[in-house]
């Protein structure tokens, strides 16, 4: 690896720390990437053959064990969309409820998501939970929840939720920090005050699954790979090459 004395740096003062070169930081940066440990702890077992029948009550043992194991916070996932020109994005939000109709979250239909799921109403979710060395995947189209279902879903939530939803405005640009800080604290007092009050843009968002797959690591890499596939409302299970 590079050293600092090695790589030619520009003139600087004589009192200025000279930067080490690009190469020795990407050298720097690869060690410490592959330094990094994957599953350092005992992995559960998983029998696919015992596994249900549809996937969605696999998912809630999964995710009560992931509880169970200490896993912090399980209820985060990777939500994928594109936009219209079929551009992907991805990010992390918070399950809201999964049940027969689908899995459920939440944002502003004026979101940058809000706006590609209005275009291509598809996504995709993923779930990571380390402790167990698990993941899960799952894909289909998106629908709306009605309004009444948006609203319960935000009575439910913290005052601090709260705020957040009625200040609105998400993926806009913002002119300062200040003017952030300014809309929020109105938000919180609104909050505070009327802890019933509505967010018209609060939108709950339904992803009705047509494959769902459950991943489990192996320390051995002979990882499980149980993948569900709906069709014509029969769901098939199969196993998947790791």
């Amino acid at each position: 690896m590079s050293t600092d004395a090695d790589a030619p740096t520009p003139p600087s003062g004589p009192n200025l720390p000279s930067e080490p070169s690009g190469s020795s930081r990407s050298s720097e940066f690869v060690q410490l990437l592959r330094s990094q440990r994957v599953w350092d702890t005992e992995l559960p077992g998983f029998a696919p053959d015992t596994a249900p029948a549809d996937p969605l009550p696999l998912f809630e043992q999964w995710f009560a064990q992931a509880v169970a194991a200490g896993q912090t916070e399980p209820h985060t996932m990777s939500l994928a969309t594109a936009d219209a020109e079929g551009r992907p994005d991805v990010r992390t939000v918070m399950l809201h409820g999964a049940d027969e109709e689908g899995w459920h979250f939440a944002s502003h239909t004026g979101s940058r998501k809000g706006r590609h799921l209005a275009s291509r109403p598809y996504a995709a979710l993923g779930f990571y939970w380390p402790a167990q060395g698990r993941q899960v995947r799952v894909r289909g189209p998106v629908t709306v929840a009605p309004p009444e279902v948006a609203r319960a879903d935000l009575g439910a939530r913290s005052t601090g939720a709260l705020a957040s939803a009625l200040v609105g405005r998400q993926s806009e640009v913002l002119d300062s920090y200040e003017e952030l800080e300014r809309t929020s604290d109105e938000a919180w007092d609104r909050a505070r005050r009327e802890p019933d009050a509505s967010a018209p843009t609060w939108t709950v968002y339904v992803l009705e699954p047509d494959e769902v797959e459950f991943f489990q690591g192996d320390a051995r890499r002979r990882h499980v790979r149980l993948a569900y596939r709906r069709t014509n409302g029969t769901w098939r299970k199969e196993l998947l090459w790791p």
